[in-house]
């Protein structure tokens, strides 16, 4: 029996230990690896191969050419604020006529936190416990009936975690959302390859496959033909958050209007920095363009330097929320000269097998995994923006089991917004010293998603409700 063609293609590309166990697969072995190895676009290893693995790479950031980002200013740190209100004006607009959508990059798992499942589902609010996906759903849902418009919810999953959130959404009717609404789609993955560029095994019948990064994003909303669907929906903006983050703004007027009224194809937000180690990239110029820099590749003494004023010199860090324009997005995709994301090496201990089939658990790293960063589209985009933010009011990840950024620190945050929001309506809230409160609350989106939007609900309340432990908010539950 003729072996399939794809075989040969492996054969000719140098990538022949791909199938070197195929046919002591059995048929289901067989179909699965022939289907791993579709995915792969020999030509991009090829030259990943040529440009990241054999030194002729472009040279690193050079740092002495760097200077701070520019970034509009909260007006509470002396930003404009007829601006920011104008802004907000402008993205409330964009709201009511529809061409604003959300996108959620959910293709992790739980597993840094020591939960078993995706991470979209992983409970995160202080009394009711509500999981990451319904936080978002919430807020979505609240947002299009303020502004008489429901918004379109597009979710990047993953190859590992896709069926668990889908099943995860349906069995909870995707809470309260229209279900045309609501699109998932899985991200992209990658070979891994040894140091000479040879696409490894994870066992014999599997390719070590791994996420194309969150940058890859931009290219699974071209393949999933979630670019087409917004362009028949009128929607020229996406909204850009990552899963792990219950504070943010995933329906920000102001954040939207800035992006319009700029021309901007791509705009961001930024938080100061708390210390000069935090773990977020800078916002920094190079050459007149703006880009990002990890806080792993920015030298320390850079990472130190402060203004005669005593701030840092590169505090504008980054937090992974933007917002797209559609067709910008697909430019991305696409690639071609000049505008594709560059890939980023990583260095990794590869599960893999000898040459007899045998699984290989290496001690030190073995191979190398690419992937790409979203915010590397920032240099391509016209009129690049980055606005502040307040970290109280947008930032808060759930990304280790204790410590910082760990549920705890996530449930307090959440606590200090709410005890936040009633104060600035009259209400007395007994907090300590950090603004947490001592009663237990739980304010729901659907009741208040932000300042603006918690103030009429309380306003309209009657008689209002002593502030108590286990005070919970809500309207119009599902």
């Amino acid at each position: 029996m003729p072996l399939p063609p794809l075989i040969e293609t492996f054969r000719r590309a140098g990538q022949s230990q791909v199938f070197a166990f195929f046919e002591q697969l059995d048929p289901a072995g067989q179909r699965q690896l022939l289907q791993e190895a579709a995915e792969i676009d020999l030509a991009e290893v090829d030259r990943l191969t040529r440009t990241l693995l054999t030194g002729s790479a472009s040279a690193g950031v050079p740092f002495a050419d760097l200077t701070p980002a520019p970034y509009e200013a909260l007006p509470a740190q002396g930003g404009e604020a007829a601006a920011w209100a104008r802004a907000k004006a402008a993205g409330e607009e964009e709201l009511r006529a529809g061409r604003v959508a959300a996108f959620t990059v959910a293709g992790g798992q739980g597993t840094r936190l020591g939960y078993d499942g995706p991470k979209g589902t992983f409970p995160v609010t202080p009394l009711r416990h509500k999981p990451l996906f319904q936080v978002f759903a919430e807020k979505i849902q609240a947002a299009g009936v303020r502004y008489g418009q429901p918004l379109h919810w597009f979710i990047m999953t993953s190859h590992q975690n896709h069926g668990a959130t889908v099943a995860f959404l349906e069995e909870h009717r995707y809470f309260g959302l229209d279900r045309a609404r609501v699109h998932c789609f899985r991200q992209g993955r990658m070979p891994a390859v040894d140091f000479a560029g040879r696409i490894l095994l994870e066992t014999p019948g599997t390719l070590a496959l791994s996420p194309d990064g969150h940058g890859g994003s931009l290219r699974a909303l071209e393949r999933s033909g979630a670019l087409d669907l917004m362009r028949r929906e009128h929607i020229e903006t996406l909204s850009y958050f990552q899963v792990d983050n219950p504070l943010v703004r995933c329906v920000d007027p102001a954040f939207i209007g800035w992006h319009r009224l700029r021309g901007s194809q791509m705009s961001s937000k930024m938080i100061p920095k708390a210390y000069p180690e935090e773990k977020l990239g800078h916002f920094c110029l190079l050459d007149g363009r703006l880009v990002v820099v990890e806080y792993s590749d920015l030298p320390l003494a850079m990472q130190r330097e402060t203004t005669p004023d005593g701030q840092l010199r590169f505090r504008a860090g980054s937090i992974a929320i933007h917002m797209l324009d559609r067709e910008f997005i697909r430019g991305i995709a696409a690639g071609g000269e000049g505008v594709a994301l560059p890939f980023h090496r990583a260095d990794k201990k590869i599960p893999t097998v000898d040459a007899a089939g045998r699984p290989v658990k290496p001690a030190q790293p073995n191979g190398v995994k690419f992937e790409l960063f979203v915010f590397d589209a920032q240099p391509f985009a016209a009129h690049p923006l980055v606005i502040e933010t307040s970290r109280a009011d947008d930032f808060s990840p759930v990304k280790n089991a204790t410590g910082v950024d760990s549920p705890q620190t996530c449930r307090d945050d959440q606590l200090r917004q709410f005890a936040r929001w009633l104060r600035a309506n009259g209400a007395e809230v007994a907090t300590d010293a950090s603004g947490r409160p001592h009663a237990g609350l739980e304010v729901s989106p659907r009741f208040g998603y932000d300042e603006d939007s918690f103030a009429e609900s309380w306003g309209r309340l009657s008689p209002r409700p002593a502030i108590t432990d286990g005070l919970y908010l809500d309207c119009n539950p599902p």
